[in-house]
């Protein structure tokens, strides 16, 4: 019997690899811990965020991240923008007219 169960592959939760389908290298701890302290760097978090998403030889997890975090951005932005302008609709309707 196999201990370790590398044949059986429902065992390990292993997904099989399609012919086509890209294998990018697993991230570190280390690889992680550093594309943290860059993207708690201001500005610098930006420019690396675009850098990461429009770079073909970015690894795929941390391109998948930055694409991920490109996205929450964007919506972030516009929920800021429309609670805003809805705020401020708020306060013009309840100010006295001067």
């Amino acid at each position: 019997m196999n201990e370790n169960n590398i044949e059986n592959p429902e065992v390990n939760n292993a997904v099989p690899i399609e012919n086509n389908q890209e294998v990018s290298p697993i991230m570190t701890v280390k690889d992680w811990v550093i594309t943290l302290i860059l993207l708690s760097i201001p500005l610098v978090n930006i420019i690396m965020i675009i850098v990461w998403a429009v770079n073909d030889t970015t690894n795929r997890n941390k391109k998948n991240f930055a694409l991920a975090t490109l996205i929450m951005w964007g919506i972030a932005i516009v929920l800021f923008i429309i609670l805003g302008s809805s705020f401020f609709a708020l306060l013009s309707s309840i100010a006295p007219a001067g």
